[in-house]
């Protein structure tokens, strides 16, 4: 796997993780334990779109 595939993977994987802590926290009535996983997920959208533009960039 690429650099570049590597940071999709991660992406995808912060992604997921996120949404498992937001969920959970809702679930369990923790706010911060949902905003911490709102957070992840919005830094693995992020770090998603950047290398979406690097591609767009490569070729």
């Amino acid at each position: 796997m690429s650099v570049s595939g590597d940071q999709k993977a991660e992406s995808k994987v912060e992604q997921a993780k996120g949404k498992v802590k937001e969920t959970t926290g809702r679930a369990v009535g923790n706010e911060r334990l949902e905003a911490e996983g709102a957070g992840e997920q919005a830094k693995g959208d992020a770090r998603e779109a950047k290398e979406k533009i690097k591609d767009v960039f490569k070729d």
